[in-house]
């Protein structure tokens, strides 16, 4: 699938479908299901400082058109990643981005500057979506003061690519954008999940064990779209979108929307070999459009100035 073939952040993928960070797990319970040297790339899951157990069940419920889900980042810690996981990861032919997150920006610089030492590692995808416990309960992601000093202090520390994901909770993403870009991000991915609330009106209770939960899925696309858009002309670096991808059309519209490549989340729950299928559905997209190349559809949308 040459048509395929891009580059992210100087990264060479394969092609632009990214399996996202939280639904695929480290990637290795994915072997037996798909060939992972078919993704373009693959996002572990969120790896903190130290092991995680996440939040009590449920953790999961099935809304319409989508998912809710409230795992709490449950992870074994960077350094048992590091000693576990990364080593099976090195045989296959993937670039691997290892999602990090943390509580304060010293958790972030720490689980960085572990993964540093490591090899195997293509690049970074920051987790904004935190509270920030040393601000008072901020969240990184919706304050571009605190999420410029956060990528400052990580940007230190990194040298490989930092890719800083972004949450869709916020008044207007422009100003978090290029909070991130200014402040040394080389690339942007986002929507994160939108904080929802599913009730049983039997209990009376909430459908999650920790209450509030993220929804994902089909349901989110249209704003992820808009927001994939909004953010990929405020800043310059290269925009990874997300957020409802279920087939080739669907990553084709992030990529119109101006996103140089897509990451596929909900859709691996109902299908394991989702991004695999995405890839080849836009393969399809892209020959039957008469394009030689799948960077021919980025930021090609054409939308009246002042519509929105």
């Amino acid at each position: 699938m040459s048509r395929l073939a891009t580059t992210l952040c100087g990264i060479p993928l394969k092609n632009p479908v990214i399996a996202a960070s939280g639904t695929f797990g480290y990637g290795l319970e994915f072997a037996s299901l798909l060939d992972l040297n078919k993704l373009g790339g693959l996002c572990t899951k969120g790896l903190s400082r130290e092991p995680i157990a996440g939040n009590p069940a449920p953790r999961l419920w099935e809304a319409e058109a989508g998912m809710m889900n409230s795992v709490g980042l449950q992870n074994v810690g960077v350094r048992a990643f590091v000693a576990d996981k990364l080593p099976k990861l090195r045989h296959y032919r993937v670039p691997v981005f290892a999602n990090v997150f943390g509580y304060a920006a010293d958790d972030y610089a720490e689980v960085v500057r572990v993964l540093e030492d490591a090899e195997g590692i293509a690049g970074y995808e920051l987790n904004v979506s935190c509270p920030n416990v040393k601000q008072g309960g901020i969240f990184f992601s919706s304050d571009p003061a605190c999420l410029a000093d956060l990528v400052t202090s990580v940007r230190r520390i990194a040298k490989r690519p930092l890719m800083v994901k972004l949450s869709p909770n916020v008044a207007k993403i422009e100003p978090l954008a290029q909070a991130a870009a200014d402040a040394g991000a080389d690339a942007l991915s986002l929507v994160n999940t939108f904080l929802s609330l599913a009730i049983d009106a039997k209990t009376r209770r909430p459908r999650l064990g920790n209450g509030f939960g993220g929804l994902s899925g089909p349901a989110v696309k249209p704003i992820a779209l808009r927001l994939v858009y909004e953010a990929s002309r405020a800043v310059a670096i290269p925009v990874i979108g997300l957020g409802g991808i279920a087939n080739g059309t669907d990553a084709a519209e992030f990529l119109i929307a101006g996103a140089q490549a897509v990451q596929v989340g909900t859709a691996t729950f109902w299908d394991p070999r989702a991004p695999v299928r995405i890839a080849r559905q836009l393969d399809r997209f892209v020959r039957d459009q008469r394009l030689q190349s799948v960077r021919q559809l980025i930021g090609t949308l054409q939308l009246k100035q002042g519509i929105h």
